[in-house]
């Protein structure tokens, strides 16, 4: 699933590509992603100017004079900007066609993705979001002070959206073994100083992760088509039964909240 690392490289590769160019048409291919298509932007979108582009969490945001366009790149999804003469591929469900020739097209196998639209910038999906983990709202005491009491496992609580966005399954395995937590721990038995080592393991491998152009394990690839090279650098997700790089342990795989969860039992207590 496309994380945080994966929609900020695919808004870093649109921005010389689709930044100040004007929409000639927006166009659906498929009605329904996870929900449907608004019908409105063929018209709503048409000759606007792509002022911006940002992210909230795990979503996209095309900022234009009449509003945004919010896009989730769901389970399966990525973003490429072809030529508009190229043919369609099975799974381009969406595409912005461009002044310049090229078209934006969002490519989405499984269909959880999203395309919404918002006039104001504001969204349901939006406003619940927690603190964005690169900002420096995100700091050595937030986590500690929220999970006081909380009996989730830490895992589930440093991937609640409404806590800190983006870190998902991937990142929270490799955040918590480098911060040397073991996932099943109750968030709030975790100490402040551990608390204090996560945050920051949290922001370095987030950075890492993005300076390598995400992950790609199956679907996720750049605007550019190139895969995400973040993969070669993983220490415990997708490793079971594989020894660990600081001990002679294994790397155990279980499941936790319907997710796999990868760590080493003697390095993570």
């Amino acid at each position: 699933m496309p994380e945080l690392p994966e929609v900020e490289t695919t808004k870093n590769g649109l921005l010389p590509l689709i930044k100040g160019q004007v929409v000639l048409k927006a166009v659906r291919h498929r009605d329904n992603l996870r929900w449907e298509i608004p019908a409105h932007l063929a018209t709503t979108l048409a000759n606007q100017v792509i002022n911006e582009i940002n992210r909230r969490g795990k979503y996209l945001l095309i900022e234009f004079n009449v509003g945004t366009l919010i896009i989730h790149l769901g389970m399966s999804g990525s973003i490429k900007v072809v030529d508009s003469s190229e043919p369609l591929l099975k799974h381009d469900h969406f595409e912005l066609h461009l002044n310049n020739g090229t078209s934006m097209r969002l490519n989405d196998p499984r269909r959880f993705g999203a395309v919404l639209f918002s006039s104001d910038g504001s969204h349901t999906l939006l406003d619940t979001l927690g603190v964005e983990p690169l900002t420096n709202d995100f700091d050595d005491t937030y986590l500690y002070s929220r999970s006081r009491n909380k009996q989730q496992n830490i895992k589930a609580f440093i991937m609640d959206s409404k806590v800190v966005v983006g870190v998902g399954n991937i990142y929270a395995c490799e955040s918590l073994f480098q911060a040397g937590i073991d996932p099943e721990r109750k968030a709030g038995s975790v100490s402040k100083k551990h608390y204090q080592r996560l945050t920051q393991q949290i922001k370095t491998i987030l950075t890492e992760a993005i300076k390598a152009g995400g992950t790609t394990l199956q679907d996720f690839s750049q605007v550019d088509g190139q895969p995400g090279y973040f993969t070669q650098t993983l220490n415990v997700y997708g490793r079971e039964g594989e020894t660990c790089i600081n001990c002679t342990g294994k790397i155990v795989r279980i499941i936790q909240n319907q997710r796999s969860t990868f760590y080493c039992k003697q390095c993570q207590t």
